[in-house]
């Protein structure tokens, strides 16, 4: 019994510290600036926009490697296994000998040998000068692809971490009315007993509790859902330990100090900090310099004129530098590199200037050209577009900010107000002057009012994030946010 007992300890021990990590792991909790770095650092579509950017590098690199000089190496050798023979006239070299006597030659050697280093140096090359700004301003455009991204990818984050304080307001708030009705019911029931209550008052709340619970276990199944997307949005691999810092129905929108260090942490990660009579205006001058899609449509509007030009280029002359330097050499017998023992060998060195000039193609240039004006007015028109569709979304998004903004303020009102009725509420039930249904309505009242204003709270900071993202000025991608 004492082995047993010993193995059975040991077995426990063993089990406690497998689960000592799991418990470590159940209470990580994550502020929404570790989250938005964690995410840019490995978001996965994050990273395979950074490498196409690092193509785009590559390409500037390809680029410039036509207005360089190339220079080439070529070594050759043969055998002849059976030599080429030609037949001449023997009179050649017998002039005794008939006119159809012929004697065989053998031209060539047992072993050839041939290197030539060549080299090349474009003086002038239009199309290729001009490529180099076009692949330039590609990696221009790539490196404001992987901005943009990185924006979206913050804006995700934001957007799935107010998701998850809004969730965990729902569970609390129908905890707290699933809490207040149960209370109710248990004075409910023993005012029954004694008579001060009928059963339909009994059986209206029973009916209400009933309808909350499944509301509760709605709510908590919803926390879990949005706690799973915000993982993957931040690249976390257990969803379930995931808890964030921050709470909807203490945060103070009007006064940022009055808040806790968990709330001030979530406000400050704003990035776009203009409000007033003069926030429209102002965010409107930011998006045209900084929103990151315009930007994108320029960059793409600049490689399209590019191309054009290099389409132009190419009916321009071409002037090349050029030279050869190469050694022949041939022996008989046994391979000798480059006929190094017999001295058999032949040098030769030449230097030119090669002018091409481009006469006709068959039109293929005129319509390559066409082409590239085509997609020049397609980017164009899509630019325009976009600038408009841009305002117009900047100025709703601001009108959003502020209407919400409203909303919270009149709905932090509103609890209060509501908190006091369900006290009234309750102290008249308790004494017999108020009724079951005055009570269930306060109670009512009460929850839609503290939701109400954990929505406005999430709608407001949902429509900065949007705001940030509409004017370029993400946090942790365009301003540091002043999280302290």
């Amino acid at each position: 019994m004492g082995g047993r007992a010993l193995v059975a300890t040991f077995a426990l021990a063993l089990a406690a510290a497998a689960s000592a990590p799991r418990l470590a792991a159940q209470s990580q909790t994550f502020g929404l600036e570790q989250l938005a770095r964690n995410a840019l650092d490995s978001n996965r579509e994050l990273i395979a926009a950074r490498e196409g950017l690092e193509a785009a590098e590559e390409q500037v690199s390809e680029a410039w490697s036509n207005v360089m000089p190339t220079i080439d190496l070529n070594a050759s050798y043969s055998r002849n296994l059976s030599p080429a023979v030609n037949f001449f006239p023997a009179v050649f070299f017998d002039p005794t000998a008939g006119p159809d006597d012929y004697i065989a030659v053998r031209f060539g050697t047992d072993n050839v040998y041939s290197s030539t280093l060549s080299f090349e140096q474009p003086l002038f090359r239009g199309g290729a000068f001009v490529g180099v700004g076009a692949a330039g301003r590609f990696r221009s455009f790539q490196n404001e692809v992987v901005r943009g991204e990185a924006q979206s990818v913050v804006t995700e984050v934001r957007t799935a971490y107010y998701q998850l304080l809004l969730a965990q307001e729902q569970v609390r708030l129908t905890e707290n009315s699933v809490e207040r009705v149960r209370a109710s019911l248990h004075e409910t029931r023993a005012l029954n007993r004694a008579g001060l209550a009928s059963d339909y008052d009994v059986l209206r709340l029973e009916v209400e509790l009933a309808n909350l619970e499944p509301n509760l276990r709605r709510a908590e199944n919803t926390v879990v859902q949005t706690r799973r997307q915000l993982a993957i949005q931040a690249d976390l691999d257990d969803p379930e330990s995931l808890r964030v810092r921050g709470t909807l129905a203490e945060m103070e929108l009007d006064d940022v100090a009055a808040n806790s260090v968990d709330n001030r942490d979530v406000l400050a990660f704003m990035g776009f900090q203009t409000s007033g009579t003069g926030a429209v205006d102002a965010a409107l001058d930011r998006a045209a310099t900084e929103r990151s899609d315009l930007r994108q449509l320029e960059h793409n509007e600049d490689l399209r004129r590019a191309e054009i030009r290099v389409e132009q280029m190419e009916y321009l002359p071409e002037v090349t530098l050029f030279g050869n330097y190469i050694i022949s050499a041939q022996d008989n017998g046994s391979p000798s590199f480059f006929a190094m023992s017999d001295g058999q060998r032949a040098y030769s060195r030449i230097l030119g200037l090669r002018v091409s000039i481009p006469i006709f193609s068959g039109f293929r240039q005129d319509a390559r050209i066409d082409q590239r004006r085509a997609s020049l007015r397609q980017v164009v028109a899509q630019r325009e577009q976009a600038s408009d569709l841009a305002a117009s979304q900047v100025r709703t998004l601001v009108e959003n900010a502020d209407e919400a903004l409203d909303r919270a303020r009149a709905q932090r009102l509103a609890v209060t107000q509501a908190g006091r009725g369900f006290e009234i509420a309750s102290a008249q039930y308790r004494e017999g002057l108020g009724s079951q249904l005055e009570l269930t309505d306060a109670e009512v009242a009460l929850r839609q009012s503290e939701f109400n204003y954990a929505q406005a709270v999430f709608d407001y900071l949902v429509a900065r994030a949007q705001l940030d993202q509409a004017t370029g000025q993400v946090p942790r991608v365009d301003v540091a946010p002043e999280v302290e």
